[in-house]
This record gives structure tokens, sequence and C-alpha cells, in this order.
């Protein structure tokens, strides 16, 4: 069975891409799941090509991913092997500074994605490429999977609702690898900039579980490392573009458990299986796709700390997955609205004393979907399915014609 070939493992054995990069100098920007097919480090693989690394980049949760939280800041620091600097884009800034890139000539972008707008690290690519425009260095961006397959999904977002979880009018659920978003930004912000990509070689995300891309986007041969923290499964990569609305509510996305956002909700007071059967009610099609499975949990800290919470749990995996069926973002929507039926009086949404991403007076809700569209949807009593489905029909149906020319696989 032919293997897929990740960006990384394909500079380090082409004698001719790693031409192009002798006698300069090389940042990386990377994190924990910034491997090689062999499971080492981008960082120490690339020197020990000989590549000239002077800098690396380390996005939320930093390069060592020990940041936990949401919002949790990592330092500059020098690295004890290397001597390198290891600059913070989710600390004292979130955009590299001009001191910052001149450290390196060349910028190699090698972070794993989720597929979703809000997963930060789509932002820190337009940030790096806006400013190595600016500086006039160069952009290669190492392509890896984007675990989530080609599906697209949401609604568009709205100007003016930009922030570091939404870079640019795109649905939440994207469709694209952080090269293909990288060739977009180029064309969609008019960037002036040498960007090269070195492509994956084997990753066919249209094919189906038959062949090299068993799992729709995340090739089975290759082992899945947290890019995150809370990115522990293949499973939640599935799911993410749905559950990380939970992020804007009250409820619990499971942070403080062992399967952080893989639940559409925990909560003490809502009863689950109430719940699950209000949204078959409501749109049976869109809980296809997917096993719901009601749990416990009891988080040991975030949300409802120490509480017994009863939730739905999802499985995007197994014989009960169907990659087409599945929508995660309408069916989050749809778990909302059961609860906005079942308990009218719900406080459900984060109030705005909660700065999400260090936005101000908006709410988290509407900073996470790129808008007030889905919040007001599900508030809106008279609101039925046929409504948010016309909306995000025509906004998804947008963007695929938008990006097409983009994709590279």
């Amino acid at each position: 069975m032919m293997t897929v070939q990740f960006g990384i493992d394909r500079l380090l054995t082409d004698p001719t891409l790693l031409a192009e990069l002798k006698g300069r100098r090389v940042a990386l920007v990377a994190h924990p799941a910034s491997v090689t097919a062999d499971m080492t480090h981008s960082l120490d693989a690339l020197i020990a090509a000989g590549v000239n690394v002077t800098s690396a980049f380390g996005p939320q949760h930093g390069l060592k991913g020990d940041k936990q939280d949401n919002m949790v800041e990592t330092e500059d620091e020098l690295d004890p092997r290397y001597g390198i600097p290891i600059f913070s884009l989710y600390g004292e800034v979130r955009r590299p500074t001009g001191q910052m890139m001149s450290s390196a000539d060349v910028f190699l972008f090698d972070l794993q994605d989720l597929g979703c707008r809000i997963y930060t690290f789509v932002t820190t690519l337009l940030y790096l490429l806006e400013e190595a425009a600016k500086f006039n260095k160069e952009v290669w961006v190492l392509d890896r999977p984007n675990p989530a397959g080609r599906p697209v999904e949401g609604a568009m977002l709205v100007p003016g609702y930009e922030s570091f979880v939404g870079a640019a009018p795109m649905p939440m659920r994207h469709g694209l690898t952080l090269a293909e978003m990288g060739h977009w930004f180029v064309v969609h912000f008019d960037l002036d900039l040498k960007y090269n990509v070195v492509a994956m070689e084997g990753w066919w995300p249209d094919a189906g579980t038959e062949v090299v891309a068993s799992g729709y986007g995340w090739p089975a041969e290759r082992i899945w490392v947290n890019p995150s923290p809370n990115a522990a499964s293949v499973n939640m990569a599935r799911c993410y573009a749905g559950t990380v609305m939970i992020e804007g509510t009250t409820l619990s996305e499971g942070r403080g458990t062992t399967r952080p956002l893989e639940v559409l909700f925990g909560a003490p007071d809502i009863d689950a299986k109430a719940v699950a059967a209000e949204m078959r009610a409501l749109a049976p099609d869109w809980c296809n796709g997917v096993l719901m499975r009601d749990c416990w949990f009891e988080p040991t800290f975030h949300k409802h700390a120490g509480k017994l919470c009863n939730a739905l749990m999802l499985h995007a995996e197994g014989s009960a997955y169907d990659h087409d069926a599945f929508k995660p973002w309408r069916m989050q929507a749809l778990a909302f609205k059961a609860i906005r039926r079942l308990y009218p009086d719900y406080e459900l949404w984060r109030g705005e004393d909660f700065k999400y991403e260090y936005t101000n007076d908006v709410l988290a809700i509407d900073v996470i979907n790129g808008g007030p569209s889905l919040r007001e949807w599900v508030d809106d009593a008279r609101a039925g399915p046929d409504a948010l489905e016309a909306l995000a029909t025509s906004d998804e149906a947008a963007w695929v014609q938008m990006v097409r020319e983009h994709l590279l696989y």
C-alpha cells in the first residue's frame, strides 16, 4: 500500500529542495505535531539534515504544546539544546515583529491543522504571510493533511467580525490544507511575497477508506500527535468544527476530562437523553453519520469543575461514521436549539464580560461563529432548521467555488 508523504518528509528526502535552503538562514514554525514519519521533531530533523535553522516560532499552546487551556500565553525563550531563539506567536504578540522576522531569510511553516477556521494556526499563517510580504521574506508551507477532509460547512464569517479565530471570510469547516489556505490568502489579500509549497504525495482526501486515504483525511498509517493539548484524536478533529462552539456557552465542552471537545455539551442541570430526542425530532438528517451516546463526567477543572455532568458524546469513527453525512456544525447548532426549546430560560451564552480571544463587547459565541446568525437562529423560537440550512448552504457553495482553483490534491 502506498503511504502518504507529508511536506516535511518530502523536504528532507529531496536534495533539490534542501539545496534551495543551503547557505540561507531558516526559521521553523512548529508545535508538538510537527514530526516526521519516524516521529522525529521537525526542528531536530532539519538541523540533523544540515539546514541552518537560526530561530523557531511556537503558535498558540507553544512550541512544546504545554499550555493546556485557551488564552494562556507563552513566553519567548532560548532553546537549551541548539541555542536559538524560540519566539512565541501567542504571548506579547500574535503577529511576528520586525525583530523576529529579521532572524531568518526563509520561514518554514509546519503546523498540523484541524480544518476549522477557529483553530488559530490558520490566522497565524496569515499573519506570517503578511509580515513576510512586508519584510521581503520567503515562506514555505510544509503541507500536512486536513484530518477532517474536504467537506465544507458553516456560515461565512461576516466582515467586521475578524479576530484571531476568524482570519477572513470563510466558513467554520474550510476543507483545505494549510498550503491551500496559504494560496488563497496570497490571492485574497493581494500579498506580494515568494510563497512556496512542499506538497504531500499520496494524499487523496476524496478517495475513501478503501485506499491510502482511510480516515477521509488522516492517513491510517500515520500516528496522531496532538497539535494542541485538547486535540487528542482524529475523532476530535472531525467533531471540532461543531464542538468548538461550546466555548461560547456556559456548557462544558469536556475540558477537565480525558475527551475534551468530543461532546455536544455537558451540564449538571440538563437531561442529555431528552436533548438527543428533541434533536432527532427537529432535524433527524442533521444527526446522521455519527454515533451519539449519552454519558456522564465530572470535570476536574474548567466549567462545572467537580460537578457531575450529563453529556452527549460523539463517535465519528467506526462503522457508524459516514463522512459525507456527518455535519458537526449543524449538529452542534441543533443541540443548542434543542436545549433552548427544552429549557427556554437557560443561561446558554457566555456574556460580554468574557473576552474571548481578547475581543471586546462581542459575545463569545458570535466571535466563534464570525457573526450573530447562529445565536439568533437558536434564540428565535419561530426559526426552524430550514432557515439555518438555507443560510449555510448558500455560504458553503460560495466558498467551494471561491477556493476551487487553489486545491492541490
